[in-house]
């Protein structure tokens, strides 16, 4: 009888002995790491995202876009990034890196009958019962990751240094169904150890921490996308949905200070709604940032991005300032400066137009 997890288990078999090994072996890295079937599958699992998001996604912009694009080829660079991390530096990053690190710490094996029991930190460890409803199980696993990611995600904005960092994501003036990837490697590394160190240590095996993955990267990819989609009263306060997340791209409103500190959930909107960050009901706004530092990534290639985010990463990193929590834009040398949006709101009867802000570092 067919078997769609039979099916994908012979694709993966199949892929990892005649595709991945074989290339493995002419590089000489095969004894690097461990089963070269982990990197099969996870290059699979990028093929399949690139598959959803250029016959799923894409054509949403077309047809129920959010603005029109002005300068569509600010979007090219975001598609050729998406398929050069997701088919090329994801993978062999998880190969090289984080297998050996979860064999090193005893990682979990994805065979049915080993469980996270043995660590304290192991969610079948506290609900045993867990280990038999693998459905409920992932549920937690993915409730767990997410919480993480919300949580890592607004320090990136408040803390400088890290600011520096993503900001690379955030400058992009036409967000599209390709930005989610858009990314500093440094920020990808870092963000990535925390999710693998969480993951082991809650215990998911390496084939869940994938599909977790895949799962979040596609909600991600769909939140980025172009388009006035939205989930309505109820479900938008449960799910992220393009309209919610467009929201935390917002360029600065001089007239509304902070109003784009909003809006940092991956999957599940709930922890906005829960911690106060949540913002819902405006209308589509422009997305980027003001910063004419970090806005100039626009005029950057692939290596440019990455060399003008780690200018700004290496300018902050070294500065007390750059270890302060707050909002900051970039000065010369990159070093992080100060900036106070409610300090240049206009006073609330005042009748003439609003002041302009200083070039400011907008949010996400």
């Amino acid at each position: 009888m067919f078997s769609p997890a039979h099916a994908w288990s012979a694709l993966v078999d199949a892929f990892s002995q005649h595709g991945v090994l074989p290339l493995l072996q002419s590089l000489h890295i095969d004894k690097l790491a461990g089963d070269p079937r982990e990197i099969a599958e996870s290059l699979l699992i990028a093929v399949v995202q690139v598959a959803i998001i250029a016959c799923l996604f894409r054509p949403l912009e077309t047809f129920w876009p959010a603005e029109r694009w002005s300068d569509r080829k600010l979007t090219r660079v975001d598609f050729q990034y998406t398929l050069w991390m997701l088919i090329g530096i994801f993978p062999l990053f998880s190969y090289l890196v984080l297998t050996p690190i979860a064999n090193y710490f005893g990682g979990v094996s994805s065979g049915p009958d080993t469980s996270s029991r043995d660590s304290i930190l192991g969610i079948t460890h506290w609900f045993p019962a867990l280990d038999h409803h693998p459905l409920a199980l992932f549920l937690v696993y993915y409730v767990i990751y997410d919480l993480v990611y919300y949580t890592m995600h607004r320090v990136q904005h408040a803390l400088p240094w890290w600011w520096a960092l993503h900001s690379m994501h955030h400058s992009t003036r036409q967000m599209s169904c390709w930005t989610n990837d858009r990314g500093s490697l440094v920020d990808g590394f870092i963000q990535s150890m925390i999710l693998a160190v969480v993951g082991l240590a809650i215990g998911v095996a390496p084939t869940d921490f994938a599909w977790l993955m895949l799962l979040g990267e596609l909600v991600q990819n769909f939140s980025h996308t172009n388009t006035r989609l939205n989930f309505g009263p109820v479900f938008g306060r449960l799910f992220v949905d393009p309209t919610f997340h467009r929201l935390h791209h917002m360029r600065v409103d001089p007239t509304r200070p902070n109003l784009h500190n909003c809006n940092y959930g991956q999957v599940f909107s709930i922890w906005d709604v829960l911690f106060g960050t949540a913002l819902y009901g405006e209308p589509i706004r422009p997305t980027g940032v003001g910063d004419p530092v970090v806005d100039g990534d626009n005029e950057h290639g692939l290596v440019g991005l990455h060399w003008a985010a780690f200018k700004r990463f290496w300018g902050a990193v070294r500065t007390l300032d750059g270890w302060k929590p707050g909002e900051v834009s970039f000065g010369p040398g990159y070093r992080p400066v100060r900036v106070d949006h409610a300090a240049h709101a206009p006073a609330p009867d005042s009748d003439g137009p609003a002041p302009v802000v200083p070039e400011a570092v907008t949010a996400d």
